[in-house]
């Protein structure tokens, strides 16, 4: 963000949620330095086995087929590969992606995982996304 005047309104605009600011006039030297250091804090993608995930462009890839998520799927998804080979429970599930911190007692879950489920597997042999049956999910950490 470009803000005009002194390092007060700087500080305004990162209270307000920027993640940067300079003040105008801005220093070219400064704003590619600045942007070479977030794309160097920019997280790494996740691979799993055949899959890629990417947090930056919210991509996902298996075997290097595109696979299009809409936003719950992917973030179910990102919960999973970051825990991969551990059965992560319906509840820890409602309250990560959902931000529920109960049951709304609807198969919310299981619908959206039914889905994805079909999405990932869809074209290919070995299923990524497992049941463990009155437990949760698990995605499948080595194929």
């Amino acid at each position: 963000m470009l803000v005009l005047g002194e390092g007060e309104s700087v500080a305004l605009a990162l209270d307000a949620g920027a993640d940067d600011a300079v003040t105008a006039p801005a220093n070219a030297g400064e704003i590619a330095a600045r942007l070479a250091a977030r794309v160097r804090r920019a997280p790494a993608p996740l691979i799993i086995g055949p899959l890629r995930i990417d947090p930056v462009e919210r991509s996902v890839t298996r075997e290097g087929k595109a696979i299009r998520l809409v936003a719950r799927e992917y973030g179910l998804l990102l919960h999973l590969a970051r825990h991969a080979g551990r059965c992560v429970s319906r509840a820890e599930l409602l309250a990560v992606v959902w931000a529920l911190r109960f049951d709304p007692g609807t198969n919310v879950v299981e619908v959206h995982m039914s889905r994805l489920r079909a999405k990932l597997d869809r074209g290919f042999t070995a299923p990524l996304l497992l049941t463990d049956r009155g437990k949760g999910y698990r995605l499948v950490s080595e194929t």
